[in-house]
């Protein structure tokens, strides 16, 4: 339960006299201290979270601080599970003062020392079409949950499909959403069509974009 929805749980149930405020908190997980200071300053939801978010994230950035705000939001997803977009990310990075401790040159190969958020331009511009197999090559990364008793587990496909005919050009599946399975997908790729040439599109996410 996130802490905004838990102090209004205790300012209705208190009120109505049901429970004692001590007993809630403690059920709750939240300080006495904390929901007195909430109701005396209460804040947006939307403010709370935020604050929620960033104590997460500078505790990510104090293990990994060559992480970007982009691997920042994948870590948020995958082990805290929060999940939230890339800009909001940034914005509290730049509340936090908070940047990667990785510099790239200028004549890196998709990011600008100048602005680290550029990414290599759009060519596809939404034109979800071809004229002819292996012009056009979209790839991305899904994540799937499965169970091994009261655990969960998480494997990772990574897949190229061809804008022609809908077909799947390769495949490579992982324990690991990483810039290994991103690699292994596409040899594949290129293993079975050595003489394609296509446009390569992806979504801004770190395996596409790092050196």
């Amino acid at each position: 339960i996130r802490h905004p929805a838990a102090y209004g749980a205790v300012s209705t149930l208190s009120a109505e006299r049901v429970f004692p405020v001590w007993k809630l908190c403690g059920f709750l997980h939240i300080t006495r201290s904390a929901y007195y200071r909430w109701l005396k300053h209460p804040k947006s939801s939307r403010e709370l979270e935020n604050e929620l978010i960033a104590g997460e994230v500078e505790k990510i950035h104090s293990l990994h601080t060559d992480m970007g705000y982009r691997r920042i939001r994948d870590e948020l997803d995958r082990h805290h599970g929060i999940h939230v977009n890339d800009k909001r990310v940034l914005r509290i990075d730049r509340a936090l003062h908070i940047q990667s401790s990785v510099k790239y040159r200028r004549h890196g190969c998709t990011k600008s020392a100048a602005s680290p958020e550029y990414i290599a331009k759009n060519y596809l511009n939404r034109k979800f079409y071809a004229d002819a197999p292996n012009r056009k090559w979209l790839t991305d990364v899904t994540e799937f949950k499965y169970f091994i008793g009261p655990e969960i587990r998480k494997v990772y496909l990574s897949a190229i499909l061809d804008l022609y005919d809908r077909r799947i050009v390769a495949y490579a599946v992982g324990d690991h959403n990483d810039n290994r399975l991103v690699f292994n997908t596409l040899d594949a790729a290129v293993a079975a069509n050595p003489d394609a040439h296509p446009l390569f599109h992806s979504d801004r996410g770190y395996q596409y974009t790092s050196r």
